[in-house]
């Protein structure tokens, strides 16, 4: 009683291929698959230009180790007690 037979799966999956139809279920299932390959590449292509690629800050952010331009002033901002 705590388990389900063969015939009960195929009587599950006999009402799932008639509420949804065959090409549903086609469309769903390589849905579901381009996705996960794309998941996958993903991460493969990550981790590979991870390791390969130095790292740089993003674009417009400042850092210490680059030289100041020339046309600009550094200042330090004060706060108004």
């Amino acid at each position: 009683m705590g388990s389900f037979s063969i015939w009960h799966w195929l009587v599950v999956l006999l009402i799932v291929v008639l509420v949804f139809g065959t090409k549903k279920l086609k469309n769903i299932g390589s849905d579901l698959g381009g996705a996960v390959k794309g998941f996958k590449d993903g991460m493969r292509d990550g981790a590979s230009s991870d390791a390969a690629a130095p790292v740089t800050p993003p674009a417009g952010q400042v850092t210490g180790n680059a030289p100041a331009d020339k046309t600009t002033i550094d200042v330090e901002a004060k706060q108004k007690n």
